[in-house]
């Protein structure tokens, strides 16, 4: 038996001594070097070019002076604007924007075209609002990048029903969509979610009236505002209301955490303070900019339907089959026979 045993135990160490051992570094070169082993996907990556920097550009504002504004409109709808010195050393005034500082300047105020018009709503009332302040800075660097900037306030507007359309601003807040060629929307979020006093000013503006659609292909960007750590279930519901509202929501979105760290106190301005928070912030309004450029030639295109098209033919249809007055009163006169 202990023969047999040694014998069993020589083959076993043979066997096992007979295998060489495999080398692992050579497979993991071999898998990255395959599509299947790329897990981020490199190979597919599309090369793209640096945009170079117009140092003509670089420095430049493309604001609306005070000589060609229009007034009223100044005075009611761009509490956000700077004045003299605090305007040309503020840090909005500092920012390196060139690239789309050029394509306004040349696909939009050169050629004579209109200012891109865009409407800012927000999400408070209250005296010291952050989505209000947010919304401040946001104004300013649309501003900066030569839009035609109008905040619409909130406040007076009445609880969305179905009596009150005709309120002043019901309607000041529906020509004020019409106009626009795109929104920013800024939100706190409460209770997990957007608050009563933003989503009152989405539910007063219609999906359509008539043949006009206040909101329908225009360009959207959205932020929120957080009591505390940063959380992105406003931006997602402003996402999904934008899309209802048959609006383009620009990819980027920012959402700033614990607000009210983020701004210098009232005395120094409840300035934007430097973070990534604020750099995400200009990110987005410079892809706001840059998209609606892109998308506003192209407005009427975008609101082109086969299914509108097949109604509004169907509809052509039967009023050119339907028989005139004349004749169907003849027709009937006709079918009733004679009176006795």
């Amino acid at each position: 038996m202990n023969v047999y045993s040694s014998v069993a135990r020589i083959g076993i160490r043979s066997t096992i001594a007979a295998k060489p051992q495999r080398s692992v570094k050579p497979f993991i070169r071999t898998m990255a070097a395959t599509p299947n082993g790329d897990l981020n996907n490199t190979s597919a990556e599309r090369v793209r070019a640096e945009t170079a920097i117009d140092p003509a550009y670089q420095d430049l504002s493309l604001a609306i002076p005070p000589s060609e504004d229009d007034f009223d409109i100044r005075k009611a709808y761009r509490p956000f604007i700077l004045e003299g010195e605090d305007a040309t050393q503020d840090w909005i005034a500092q920012l390196e924007l060139s690239t789309v500082l050029k394509m306004v300047d040349t696909q939009v105020l050169k050629p004579g075209d209109d200012r891109l018009r865009v409407v800012v709503l927000h999400g408070s009332m209250r005296q010291r609002s952050y989505s209000r302040l947010l919304a401040y800075e946001a104004s300013r660097i649309l501003f900066r990048l030569g839009c035609d900037v109008r905040m619409y306030d909130p406040t007076g507007l009445p609880v969305k029903d179905d009596v009150q359309h005709t309120h002043p601003k019901v309607q000041e807040l529906r020509e004020l969509s019409k106009w626009s060629d795109g929104h920013i929307w800024i939100c706190p979020e409460q209770h997990g979610t957007l608050t009563a006093v933003f989503k009152n000013q989405i539910d007063w503006i219609p999906l359509s009236t008539g043949s006009v659609r206040p909101t329908q292909g225009r360009t959207l960007a959205i932020a929120q505002v957080n009591g505390g750590s940063q959380s992105f279930n406003t931006v997602n519901s402003l996402r999904i209301l934008g899309r209802w509202m048959r609006m383009f929501v620009i990819p980027n979105q920012s959402s700033i955490p614990m607000a009210y760290k983020q701004f210098t106190e009232e005395d120094a301005g409840s300035r934007l303070m430097p973070s990534g928070n604020r750099d995400r912030l200009v990110d987005c309004m410079e892809e706001f900019v840059k998209y609606t450029i892109i998308m506003r030639p192209h407005f009427d295109l975008f609101g082109d339907r086969y299914s509108e098209r097949e109604e509004k033919r169907a509809k052509q249809a039967k009023e050119a089959n339907k028989p005139a007055p004349d004749t169907q009163h003849a027709a009937l006169s006709t079918s009733a026979g004679p009176s006795n």
